[in-house]
């Protein structure tokens, strides 16, 4: 299979629930910030785990 972008898909899903926080928050730019944080975490966090099960 091909490699994946873990850290783009990370941050995708990010911005998206962060849009939905800020749009709960009436604040939108504050929750896609947060959105984006979030997502670089998760994106990294995902592609370490698939780098961790490829050594094994």
């Amino acid at each position: 299979m091909g490699s994946r972008n873990y850290l783009g898909i990370g941050i995708a899903l990010g911005v998206a629930i962060g849009a939905g926080l800020g749009v709960a928050m009436d604040n939108i730019a504050v929750g896609v910030g947060a959105g984006i944080g979030i997502g670089l975490a998760i994106g990294i966090a995902m592609g370490a785990a698939k780098r961790k099960d490829d050594r094994d």
